[in-house]
């Protein structure tokens, strides 16, 4: 009975994954279509709504039918109180439950991922601080862009 269930469930639990994943990439496309100031000015209005709300929930769902349920003990610090948010280690998929519960901040990210198909248009609505491996000054540039966002008053999500 356990492996007919499986044989019925992997598939419909893929199938279902894959539509949730191309609705993030079809809201991301939205969000971050004819953006001004691409990548160097922050969403605002709708557009940072829509990411917060809609890409929030479709990853919650998206773990939920992998078959992951996340409870939060405790209060998320807002923007305010805490406009660097760190994770860690911050090595695995895991990481997307942790964006989706503290409202899609922005995130550190390498530079490469941003060309990923689906996944990089996904990762570009978040506005990531982008980290080059190649270019010998990104660390201090990484560190430079974080600490600006950080001290915008609000206009940047939080950085994760």
């Amino acid at each position: 009975q356990t492996v007919l269930q499986g044989i019925i469930l992997l598939p419909l639990r893929a199938i279902c994954i894959i539509v949730i994943l191309l609705l993030a990439w079809l809201v991301a496309s939205i969000a971050t279509f004819c953006q001004p100031g691409r990548g160097f000015l922050p969403l605002e209005g709708w557009r940072r709504r829509m990411i917060q709300t809609a890409l929030s929930s479709l990853t919650r769902t998206a773990y939920f039918i992998m078959g992951f349920q996340v409870k939060v003990k405790g209060k998320v610090a807002s923007l305010p109180e805490a406009p660097i948010f760190v994770a860690a280690p911050h090595s695995s998929f895991f990481d997307a439950i942790i964006c989706a519960l503290t409202g899609m901040p922005s995130i550190v990210s390498r530079a490469e991922n941003l060309s990923t198909p689906v996944f990089g248009t996904i990762l570009s609505s978040l506005q990531p601080v982008a980290v080059s491996r190649q270019d010998p000054d990104s660390r201090k540039n990484t560190v430079a862009e974080i600490t600006r966002r950080a001290l915008s008053r609000g206009q940047w999500p939080q950085v994760i």
